[in-house]
This record gives structure tokens, C-alpha cells and sequence, in this order.
């Protein structure tokens, strides 16, 4: 083999491992940051399954804790690591390899284009992992009888509705996450650009590793609350279609009603999706860190 493809062969296992460290980093994140908030995911699950009995935050802990006893609110808490570690793998791993790709295919001065298309790319694929557990975590919390999680979730939902089953929902998913995927990753990276540019006044590279993470906190935040915002209509949706309040989309639409598609359980949302993007962005930043990236 000549010079010129030894060194081909050395930047694309570069790449190789730059990309692997990033699924990885994105599996950890995602997986671990998304079991510590289970008990709010169960609280917006069963609020916008029954927002009668559920009307508030306080109403449907009290509720829960007085119903089905403290266990109640770790319902599903297996499925979020394996389904969200999955889809967090996918989601970042593959955002890092569209983003070189489609940099290559735009032209300069398209970043937001590039940051769009990367982050569309990579959660299509993502969702296709994530909504087979997205459908067990759903029954799980909000109808007890239904299984207490992965193991005998997954064979009763085969049994009674068949593949189809698990993928009722991918459309809505696709609804809910690909906007929030798109609006997230964007608005992270023009916050990290801002901070650096209008407040700290600084190169990244300049500043020492606490004040890197320190943005990154700020920036996923940021991120994960405008997301919230973008997504929330599509939450409600998929949530209706899984526990079988609905058949179909518009039927789904038409039930929760569209003030409620934006309103419902949104307070929550933010309060459950804020920190998860943050933790899962300032742990992705430390495994870069650590992993001399």
C-alpha cells in the first residue's frame, strides 16, 4: 500500500474511534441520566394519561405514593436505560459522523443547515431503536397490571399486539424527537458560540476545563428547554396512542384537544427534560475530556 492510502487508512480509524467514543459517551449519558429522573418521567406519563384524577404535579405524586406505594415511582426504570442508552448512543455518535458528512456537502456559512440535518439523520435512526422500549416503558407506568418492566413487558406486548405493537407509536416519536433533536442540538451549539463569544470573551481552547464545563451546563439547559417547548405536542400524542386512548393520529388530536397538545404536562416536561440534557451533555463532555478528546 502506497503513502497516500496508509494515510487514508489512518484518518478513517481516527474517525473510526472518534465516532465509537461518542456512541459510548452517548450511551452512558443518556442511559444513566435518564434512570435518575424516573420518577418525574412516571408523574408526566400518568398526568397526560388521566389529567382528571392527575391535574397537578402534587396531585398525582400524592396519588401514586398512596395508591401503589413508593416502587411506583421507579416503574420502568430498565427500559429508560437500555431503550435511552441506545437511543443516546445513536443520537450522538451518529450526530458527530453526520456532521462531518454533511460539512463536507454544504457549503461555508450553513452551520445551522449542517447542525439541522446532522441531528435529523442521526434521531431517524435513533427513534427506530428506542420506540420498541419507548412502548413497554409507557404501559408499564401508567397501567400497573399491564408488567413490571423489561422483561415481562416485552413478551406480553409481542403476544397481544405483534410487532406492531412496538412501533404504534414511531411516527408521533418521530414528531416528538426529531424537532426536539434538531431545535436541541442547535441551540446547544449557537449557546456555546454565544457564551464563549459575547461572555466570556474567550477561545474555548483558552479556558480551563471547569469553565468548559460550566457552558456546556448552561448550554444543555438552554437547549433541553427550548426542545421542551418544540416537542411537547407529539409527547402528549405518543403517550394517547401507546395506552390505547386513541387508534390513530388525528383521532389522538382530536381527544387531547390543541390548546392541550402544548399545555399539558409541560411544566413537568421542562423540569424533566432541562436537567436530563444538561447532565447528559456535561457527562458526554467528560468522557470527551477524559478520553483526551
Amino acid at each position: 500500500m502506497n503513502e497516500k492510502g496508509l494515510e487514508e487508512r489512518k484518518i478513517r480509524a481516527e474517525f473510526g474511534g472518534y465516532f465509537g467514543l461518542c456512541t459510548v459517551g452517548g450511551i452512558l449519558s443518556a442511559g444513566t441520566t435518564h434512570v435518575a429522573v424516573t420518577p418525574l418521567d412516571v408523574l408526566k406519563v400518568n398526568m397526560q394519561v388521566n389529567p382528571v384524577k392527575y391535574y397537578s404535579i402534587a396531585s398525582c405524586l400524592s396519588s401514586l405514593l398512596s395508591e401503589q406505594g413508593p416502587s411506583a415511582l421507579w416503574r420502568g426504570w430498565a427500559t429508560k436505560f437500555v431503550g435511552y442508552g441506545m437511543q443516546g448512543g445513536c443520537r450522538f455518535g451518529l450526530y458527530e459522523y453526520f456532521k462531518k458528512f454533511y460539512s463536507n456537502v454544504f457549503s461555508e456559512g450553513t452551520r445551522s443547515l449542517v447542525f439541522f440535518a446532522s441531528s435529523a439523520s442521526a434521531e431517524v435512526i435513533a427513534n427506530v431503536v428506542l420506540c420498541p422500549f419507548e412502548a413497554i416503558k409507557i404501559r408499564v407506568q401508567s397501567q400497573p397490571s399491564f408488567g413490571k418492566g423489561l422483561r415481562d413487558g416485552f413478551p406480553k406486548l409481542y403476544a397481544s399486539e405483534g410487532l406492531y405493537g412496538f412501533y404504534r407509536g414511531l411516527v408521533p416519536l418521530w414528531g416528538r424527537n426529531l424537532p426536539f433533536s434538531m431545535v436541541m442540538f442547535s441551540t446547544f451549539e449557537h449557546t456555546v458560540d454565544l457564551l464563549y463569544s459575547s461572555v466570556l470573551k474567550s477561545r474555548k481552547e483558552d479556558c480551563s476545563k471547569a469553565k468548559q464545563l460550566c457552558v456546556t451546563c448552561l448550554a444543555g439547559y438552554t437547549a433541553g428547554a427550548v426542545g421542551s417547548l418544540v416537542s411537547n405536542p407529539a409527547d402528549n400524542i405518543v403517550t394517547s396512542l401507546y395506552n390505547r386512548k386513541a387508534d390513530t393520529l388525528k383521532l389522538a388530536i382530536k381527544k387531547i384537544g390543541l390548546v392541550n397538545l402544548f399545555t399539558r404536562s409541560l411544566p413537568i416536561r421542562i423540569i424533566l427534560v432541562g436537567p436530563v440534557v444538561t447532565l447528559q451533555w456535561f457527562f458526554y463532555d467528560c468522557i470527551e475530556v477524559l478520553s483526551g478528546l
